[in-house]
């Protein structure tokens, strides 16, 4: 990555939103830009779909109209976070060259209408949006209201996996620098089975739909090529404006839980600063503390550093089967939970709710209803907070717990094949994050391999691909004097997606002092008991405690008399293995146990509220700043000192946290 001549630095914490001007008149511009003063928006993204508007036609471009937004948003000291508008092509484009439209794995075409219809590997669309760009960051490189590059919009939101020709073509190219020769390949793969053994590079497709199960070395593959793909587009723009403008660029990511095809530990480093888009999905069981999962781990694909919430919604999404709007003062508590997590912007999608298209029911800061609303009170509410909050701009988390997470593991468990359909690698990593966090606990996510030094809890959840090194460095970081836990799965296949043979915990297996022998997976809703009365689900194993004392074992189901709850002294430290999915009270009982022996504990002592209280600690050069966001209907109380950001009031000891308040503290000695 190319350092931009100057970094991505916002006037504090960054308050502002998706803006599509071109869905209203001239006339209603002047309303927006006077109600986002009112509001305290400062930095505001446009031009994301813009491209059918400012190049009508193949090779004609007219930018009045986003000149003219532009001017406007500059004189009202508002700055621009500028997309390059190559999100979705414009008609014209997919009706002179429908090859640039993506397959689906059944070999079907996706037509026009929608967003996203091109293909990440065609060399037509890439060239058409490059010459975009190429306009886009001429015009507007230097212009004083761009405060940051926007390239594309979510990208593989929708197209992550093309299945069609041009990927094939692409496909066998990234092939063939992975692997050099057919015979690596055939290694790598396994092909000896099924009689899948290729000859020559052009036998070889995507994994396109198939009569049986697919090749999981293919499935993995393919999934590391679209990451890369995507990847390369997103460095072909980028290098577009870098050489046009000094202006920092970034992507908006989507690190939640149902978007898995793009290995965002290998993109980070391509970005200025890294931002997410994220919203609650109310098909979980406990959006909060995904919430939690998704701002720790935009923090962490940053290295610590702070971040921006690109999009967040004030209240109902449009796209799940049920979309339920936010409970009063919760659009404060999602968005200063982000910051709380190192977010130094809080953006949302979107500024005006549309009144036509396929997001007219999506929630906006300026709803349908207009200012005399719940929604827009409470936006301009948390404009005036964030405000306030500038002087915690920069200033990084404080964690001393480490959860180790892979996007490598979490496509080789979702294969066709596996033990169990019933449980995917989110449920591991979900339910691990979930007990953490009910603990209080402050959590940096870290990916395989990565440095521990910094922490004195690690935990490993699901970790079922991993390769040796990576798994020697939290070997070696226990031995070191580390607690970690590790859970079922993990250590059970190479980067090949090869078994390692032996016992299931693979390279885990000397550390951990057990051996697993056999899966034994049981069917939803059947619980499963452990001699120490905790309840588990999903999950058993048959195993052997070589050199590990068993601190609890399965008491029924498959694996009864297995154990279930192991520790192993290695080193100077310890390993402990958890070979079920815990009911979320006892999986938290085990942290509480975990964080004991290793002498962790939450940012501040909360009384009231359990489990429903939030607890950060952001570190600047020159102040640390307590943030406590109560989820509960319950006061919360804590002791503290310094000054109160959110009301303005000093702190002297006591500090009571009303039910579903947010309460940030500007931290001093006692005196």
């Amino acid at each position: 990555m190319t350092a931009p001549a100057r970094p991505f630095a916002h006037d504090g914490i960054a308050f502002g939103c998706d803006y599509n001007p071109e869905q209203w008149a001239p006339e209603v511009w002047d309303e927006d830009i006077a109600l986002m003063g009112q509001a305290g928006v400062d930095l505001v993204a446009i031009n994301i779909f813009g491209w059918s508007h400012i190049e009508p036609r193949d090779g004609e471009f007219d930018f009045a109209r986003l000149d003219d937004v532009i001017a406007r948003l500059h004189a009202a000291g508002i700055k621009v976070n500028l997309g390059t508008g190559t999100a979705s092509p414009p008609a014209w484009l997919a009706r002179s060259h429908p090859e640039i439209l993506p397959m689906a794995e059944d070999g079907t075409r996706r037509y026009p209408g929608g967003r996203q219809a091109w293909c990440p590997s065609s060399p037509v669309f890439r060239a058409a949006a490059l010459r975009l760009v190429d306009a886009v960051a001429r015009r507007y490189g230097s212009h004083p209201a761009v405060e940051l590059w926007h390239v594309s919009n979510e990208l593989g939101c929708h197209n992550a996996l093309c299945y069609c020709d041009e990927s094939a073509i692409a496909f066998r190219g990234w092939l063939r620098a992975k692997y050099a020769s057919i015979d690596a390949l055939n290694t790598a793969w396994g092909t000896a089975f099924w009689s899948q053994t290729y000859r020559e590079w052009d036998e070889i497709l995507p994994p396109r739909a198939t009569v049986s199960t697919r090749n999981p070395g293919q499935f993995l593959d393919f999934h590391r090529f679209s990451s890369d793909e995507l990847l390369s587009y997103y460095r072909a723009e980028a290098g577009v404006i870098r050489g046009l403008s000094e202006i920092p660029v970034t992507t908006n990511f989507m690190v939640t839980a149902h978007i898995e095809n793009l290995d965002y530990w290998s993109w980070a480093a391509d970005m200025d600063i890294v931002a997410n888009d994220h919203y609650l999905d109310h098909r979980l069981a406990d959006p909060t503390s995904e919430l939690a999962f998704a701002a720790d781990l935009s923090r962490g694909l940053g290295g610590g550093a702070p971040w921006i919430l690109m999009e967040h919604s004030t209240g109902a999404v449009n796209w799940q089967p049920l979309n339920k709007p936010k409970a009063p003062g919760e659009i404060l508590r999602n968005s200063l939970t982000h910051v709380a997590r190192g977010a130094d912007g809080v953006c949302f999608f979107q500024w005006r709710a549309s009144v036509q298209g396929s997001e007219k029911f999506h929630s906006a800061m300026l709803p349908h209803a207009g200012t005399d609303s719940a929604v827009w009170r409470e936006v301009v509410e948390l404009g005036g907070i964030v405000e306030r909050l500038a002087e915690v701009a920069g200033s990084r988390v404080d964690a001393d717990v480490a959860l180790v997470f892979s996007w490598e593991s979490w496509w080789a468990v979702q294969t066709d094949s596996r033990p169990s359909q019933a449980l995917g690698y989110l449920d591991q990593v979900h339910a691990a994050y979930g007990a953490l966090h009910a603990q209080g606990l402050t959590v940096d996510i870290v990916a395989p391999g990565a440095d521990l030094s910094a922490y004195r809890l690690v935990v490993v959840p699901g970790l079922h691909l991993v390769r040796a090194e990576e798994a020697a460095v939290v070997t070696d970081w226990i031995a070191a004097g580390g607690t970690a836990l590790i859970t079922f799965y993990s250590g059970t296949v190479d980067e090949e997606d090869r078994v390692f043979t032996g016992g299931y915990t693979g390279p885990f297996r000397e550390a951990l002092g057990i051996r697993v022998e056999e899966f034994a997976p049981v069917a939803p809703g059947t619980p499963l008991t452990l001699t120490d009365g905790s309840v588990a689900r999903l999950w058993s194993e048959r195993s052997q405690a070589t050199t590990a004392e068993v601190e609890a074992s399965f008491a029924d189901g498959p694996a009864a008399g297995q154990p279930a709850v192991t520790r192993n002294a290695w080193g100077a430290g310890e390993a402990w293995y958890l070979a079920t999915l815990l009911e979320a009270p006892d999986y938290r009982a085990l942290v509480a146990k975990l964080q004991e022996r290793a002498g962790v504990r939450p940012a501040a002592e909360v009384r009231g509220a359990d489990g429903a209280v939030e607890i950060v600690r952001r570190k600047g050069t020159d102040a640390s700043y307590l943030f406590v966001v109560n989820h509960s209907e319950s006061c919360a109380e804590l002791t503290a000192h310094g000054y109160e950001l959110v009301t303005g009031t000093p702190v002297a000891g006591h500090v009571d946290v009303p039910g579903g308040a947010v309460r940030i503290i500007r931290e001093e000695a006692a005196a």
